[in-house]
């Protein structure tokens, strides 16, 4: 999740609008995986933070993919996963610097 959010933002990254996503951030508060956080300065922004339990469901998720590509990955040829590192190399140069290092 990288780091608290507010509602409007998690709202604009999952293309849905801010009341659909109060009630999702509603639910995942019941389920104990987040919890919202008035700002001390603006009453009015409520930040969500992933709980303990969430950032552990976080990662789990994460792992589950990679392993899930691992082994997809792991049945490709040298040739086949040359073409992909390429590939990969040309997105990071698109997205910049920052994608790099989140790949290490």
């Amino acid at each position: 999740m990288s780091g608290p959010k507010t509602l409007g933002d998690l709202a604009a990254a999952e293309q849905v609008r801010p009341p659909t996503m109060s009630r999702l951030v509603s639910e995942m508060e019941r389920a104990g995986v987040a919890r919202k956080v008035t700002d001390r300065d603006d009453a009015r922004i409520i930040r969500v933070h992933a709980t303990p339990k969430g950032l552990r469901a976080l990662a789990r998720g994460r792992a589950m993919r990679i392993e899930a590509i691992e082994q997809l990955m792991s049945e490709l040829g040298a040739e086949e996963l040359s073409s992909i590192d390429r590939a990969v190399g040309t997105i990071e140069k698109l997205l910049g610097p920052g994608a790099a290092s989140a790949r290490r």
